[in-house]
């Protein structure tokens, strides 16, 4: 049987959250022993782009580290089992959009487990995968990953789970829900990351026993991790959707002006009292999908949410939230795009369909109007940037 690397942490991949939970899992890069590592995307560009570059920079308060790529980036993890270096935990950081290739690659991961090891060694020789991506998915994709698993079955690449080991293995899917930030700044040879301060990461999903390995692992090196219990992950998510809708949509709406300028602005900044009222409506229609489908109870009240979303916020005032960077740096590429983002998506496409699905129609006009005022700000800024690029050749 092929071992995990007990207590070994692989995160995937290299972005600014990635980065960020890598610089607080290594006690801000004090313990670089080997046990917290990058793992490469299966089919990456960017991956392909990094070891071309060849060195990850990170900048932090004390100064700045360089590493090297082909030490610290290993393969996909379907490549790390075939070495022996799978890693315990695996943290995915990648954009929502790429989760279900992920999640197909993990089956594909099960399949090669049982052809190589056979049936007593799927759960053993299985990695926990913690999605922290931003986004209201993970009842979605956890119903993916069991008609997967079911579809493996029927080709047969993968045993009857059924009943004994399928709930055991659908436990190695975990969510972690996280409130930490950072940084990526500058594109392709020339980036660098900034990471944020501590931030809160809630464990939840799984069974109890996975759950508590997960949490004892991560929060045993120092990092800010919490074990969310019987939490509901969909929960948690709507709880992160406040934060995410704020400050990468309505932030988005609010830095781009009227001529189509673009400003980077900090959380501190989205919250000046012009804009309250605005991010009040937010919260309220989250709120009210979030009752629709029981995700927050008859007796929560509206305004206690919206003070627990602002206190959350205090922390972290002077964090540029993650779209504006994204806007920022491809404004600076001439690859911005007029249309939402996958963060974004990942938020108000479910928002909609359970408003839809709840009868809250005015809900899911709220939502739509949004996307279609980010979609016009956005061609606002490509235009504004295009001009602009006109005057000064």
């Amino acid at each position: 049987m092929v071992s995990l690397g007990k207590g070994n942490i692989g995160i995937l991949s290299t972005g600014a959250l990635g980065v960020s939970l890598f610089y607080h899992l290594t006690n801000q890069l004090q313990d670089l022993e080997g046990k917290v590592y990058f793992l490469e995307r299966p089919n990456s560009s960017s991956g392909i782009a990094l070891r071309k570059a060849g060195e990850i920079i990170i900048v932090y308060p004390q100064g700045q580290q360089s590493f090297s790529a082909d030490m610290w980036l290993k393969p996909d993890f379907i490549t790390c089992y075939k070495s022996g270096y799978l890693p315990e935990i695996v943290l995915i950081c990648t954009n929502p959009d790429q989760l279900l290739a992920i999640i197909s690659s993990v089956v594909d991961l099960l399949g090669l487990i049982y052809e190589r090891e056979g049936f007593e060694s799927l759960y053993n020789s299985l990695p926990l995968f913690v999605l922290c991506s931003n986004g209201i998915y993970f009842q979605r994709f956890r119903q993916v990953f069991i008609e997967k698993l079911e579809e493996a079955t029927l080709f047969g690449y993968l045993p009857d789970l059924w009943p004994t080991i399928m709930p055991q293995i659908v436990g190695h899917l975990l969510r972690g829900v996280t409130i930490q930030t950072g940084i990526r700044e500058g594109h392709g040879m020339n980036t660098i990351y900034r990471p944020g301060f501590s931030g809160k990461t809630v464990i939840t999903g799984g069974d109890a026993e996975t759950r508590e390995r997960c949490h004892q692992i991560l929060a045993s090196r120092g990092a800010w991790y919490e074990n969310g219990g019987l939490i509901s992950a969909t929960r948690l998510e709507f709880d992160k959707a406040l934060i995410n809708l704020t400050f990468n949509l309505l932030g988005q709406l609010y830095s781009i002006d009227a001529q189509g300028k673009f400003t980077r602005l900090t959380v501190g900044q989205i919250l000046q009292a012009e804009n309250i009222h605005q991010i009040r409506e937010l919260v309220a229609q989250v709120f009210r999908v979030g009752k629709g489908v029981k995700v927050y109870q008859k007796n929560e009240s509206y305004e206690v949410i919206l003070q627990e979303f602002l206190e959350t916020c205090k922390p972290h005032q002077d964090h540029i939230p993650s779209s504006l960077q994204w806007v920022d740096i491809k404004l600076r590429l001439n690859e911005l795009e007029a249309k939402v983002t996958p963060t974004e998506s990942w938020l108000i496409e479910p928002l909609m369909r359970y408003a839809k699905a709840c009868q809250l129609e005015e809900t899911a006009e709220y939502f739509q109007s949004l996307k279609e005022q980010l979609i016009q700000k956005l061609a606002l800024a490509i235009h504004f940037n295009t001009l602009n690029d006109t005057i000064t050749l």
